[in-house]
């Protein structure tokens, strides 16, 4: 039975709950293809525009017709993420535009080369049978694992003005790249944990000497449970007043995260000082159980403090030291990631080794690892993965 074009066109455009796909570039074309009465060169310009858009996303026009849908991020889903019941009129709505969906996702080639005056060759696309209202039905149900919108795409997020956008290439870091510090680690993962698991999660600090981990650390928590419905919002501390606006706009969410603030410090007189303490000490819109805010300095007490500052003309100079200090306090976790003895440091670059296949005695290594270290920075995790960087790149240099 011949496809009735106009009749899907018609359902396309009729979307109400699924209107904002419509914006989507490829149901776009597909729209302007499905509607084209024109000629034959109108209409090869229409088939061929369309496959152009697809091609940049996929070869399977089923598929990815399903994954704009389950990222749409529209009024339906936010409140059914949010547990809240709509109108059987509204879920009527829905039961049907998907079913509509599934009926355009199964377009094949076919269905309009048919209707083309024209032996040449036109490209094609594949096509899945799928069931809609099947697949939107599971995604409710793993919403809070899975999200919607940009959420269910990427895992890490930054500010760009007030506005959340993805990280498109975070780094790749795993929790099995890093080697030392795993008493350090265990508290931060078991913290998160928590947090996923819906459980009361500490705002936390991680401080100590640069290079050890402390960013890496967090990075490769949000890396390793992100299937698990953890991300990350990281924001500078220029951008420490906005974290309010940030709680609002995910504490309705599904999905648990974490506000990540790295190598924070301050100077006595700072304005973003004050921004932070509240945040910690609860404002008038309490934090949500879905976020955490955690953050890595290379100092326990956070304020950088001159003598200058100890013999100022304030009155009540103690008390303004004491809340300075007090600061780092506010963290209910706070995880130290000290400089590494010299075994530990050992132990992490015979690790490092090992995983790159790097095999030499080990005493030798120990030996070159301690000059490295002392011709450098000193000892640190960074240190030693920059030494075993320099062994492979020699390596490489040799063959």
């Amino acid at each position: 039975m011949k496809t009735d074009l106009k009749e899907l066109c018609c359902k396309l455009n009729s979307l109400a709950v699924f209107r904002g796909i419509l914006q989507n570039s490829v149901v776009k074309a597909l729209s302007e293809l499905l509607s084209c009465e024109g000629g034959t060169i109108e209409k090869i310009g229409c088939y061929s525009s369309f496959v152009s858009a697809l091609y940049q996303h996929s070869e399977n026009l089923s598929r990815y017709l399903l994954k704009v849908v389950l990222d749409d991020e529209n009024f339906y889903i936010v409140n059914r993420a949010q547990g809240k019941k709509l109108g059987n009129t509204i879920d009527e709505c829905v039961k049907n535009e998907l079913k509509a969906l599934g009926q355009i996702a199964k377009l094949k080639p076919a269905d309009f080369t048919a209707d083309i005056d024209y032996k040449g060759f036109l490209p094609k696309w594949h096509t899945d049978d799928l069931d809609f209202n099947k697949e939107y039905a599971q995604r409710i149900k793993n919403i809070s694992r899975e999200g919607y919108g940009m959420y269910s795409n990427h895992h890490v997020f930054m500010l760009s003005g007030r506005e959340i956008i993805p990280v498109l290439h975070p780094d790749p870091v795993s929790l099995s790249e890093l080697y030392g510090y795993e008493f350090q680690r265990e508290q931060v993962i078991g913290n998160t944990l928590a947090l996923i698991a819906g459980r009361p999660a500490q705002n936390t600090l991680l401080y100590g000497d640069a290079g050890t981990g402390k960013s890496s650390t967090v990075k490769a928590i949000v890396n390793e449970y992100s299937d698990r419905g953890l991300r990350l919002i990281e924001v500078t501390k220029d951008q420490l007043r906005d974290i309010p606006f940030i709680m609002e706009k995910i504490s309705h969410n599904p999905l648990k995260f974490i506000i990540f603030i790295d190598d924070l410090s301050f100077t006595s007189d700072d304005s973003c000082f004050g921004a932070l303490k509240a945040m910690l000490e609860g404002t008038v819109s309490a934090k949500s159980d879905n976020i955490a805010i955690y953050a890595t300095s290379n100092r326990r007490h956070l304020v950088k403090e001159s003598f200058a500052d100890r013999t100022g003309d304030d009155v009540h100079r103690n008390d303004t030291m004491q809340e300075q200090i007090s600061l780092s306090s506010r963290f209910g976790l706070s995880v130290n990631f000290g400089r590494p003895e010299k075994k530990e440091y050992l132990n992490i670059v015979t690790q490092l080794a090992k995983k790159n296949g790097i095999y030499v005695d080990g005493q030798q290594l120990s030996i070159e690892a301690e000059a490295f270290a002392l011709a450098g920075k000193g000892r640190s995790a960074r240190t030693a993965k920059q030494f075993i960087n320099q062994l492979i790149n020699e390596s490489a240099e040799e063959k």
